[in-house]
C-alpha cells in the first residue's frame, strides 16, 4: 500500500526543499497550496503576501477549514493509487483530519522545525515569494490564530530539524525514509 508523507512546519523551515528532495527520490507531489494561486490568477490579483493571506481566509470562511484538502481529494486519490506522494502546504487540523480520514495508515505527518530567527532570515533570501521580517512575522502570527497551523505541526509522526545544512537535512530525511519503510 502506498504512502502519504505529509510535511508540515512553519513558513522558511524548509517544507519545500523536503519536498523537492522527496520527489527526487521518485514520490509524486501535490501542492495543497496551488489553489490559492488558481483563485488569485483566476480573479487577476497579485500574488503577494497580503493577497495571499486574503485568498486562504476566505477559502477557509466560504468552504471550512478544511477546504484546501477536501479541494485536493481527487488528485491525491488518483496519484497514491500509483505511487508513494508527499503532500506540500496542509496547514490546518481539519486538512489533517480529512486526510487521515481518508487515508488513515497510509498518512505519516513529517514535521520540519527550524529555529525562528533563521526562518526569517531564509524568507528574505528566497527567491521564489521572499518576505520581509515583519511579512514572517505577519504571517507566521496570522497562520497561528486563524488557520489552526500549530496542530499538525505539534501532532507530526515525525520531527526533523533543519538548522544546519542541506546535505544534513537530506541525510536525516533518508534516516527517515528508512525508519518508515522498516516499519
Amino acid at each position: 500500500m502506498n504512502k502519504i508523507i505529509v510535511v508540515v512546519g512553519m513558513c522558511g523551515v524548509g517544507k519545500t526543499v523536503a519536498c523537492d528532495y522527496l520527489e527526487s527520490l521518485g514520490l509524486d507531489r501535490i501542492y495543497f497550496g496551488a489553489i490559492t494561486f488558481e483563485k488569485l490568477q483566476e480573479e487577476g490579483l497579485d500574488v503577494n503576501p497580503d493577497n495571499e493571506r486574503m485568498m486562504r481566509e476566505r477559502l477557509r470562511k466560504e468552504g471550512g477549514m478544511g477546504v484546501f484538502a477536501t479541494l485536493n481529494l481527487p488528485k491525491l486519490e488518483k496519484l497514491v493509487k500509483k505511487n508513494n506522494v508527499v503532500v506540500e502546504s496542509l496547514y490546518s487540523w481539519d486538512e489533517l483530519k480529512i486526510v487521515q480520514e481518508k487515508f488513515k495508515k497510509q498518512v505519516i505527518t513529517v514535521s520540519v522545525v527550524a529555529d525562528k530567527e533563521l526562518r526569517y532570515s531564509r524568507l528574505a533570501k528566497r527567491d521564489v515569494r521572499p518576505f520581509s521580517r515583519d511579512d514572517a512575522i505577519k504571517r507566521d502570527i496570522t497562520e497561528i490564530e486563524n488557520i489552526a497551523k500549530a496542530g499538525p505541526i505539534a501532532y507530526a509522526d515525525y520531527f526533523i530539524d533543519n538548522n544546519g545544512t542541506i546535505e544534513e537535512f537530506h541525510q536525516r530525511i533518508d534516516d527517515l525514509l528508512e525508519k518508515v519503510n522498516n516499519e
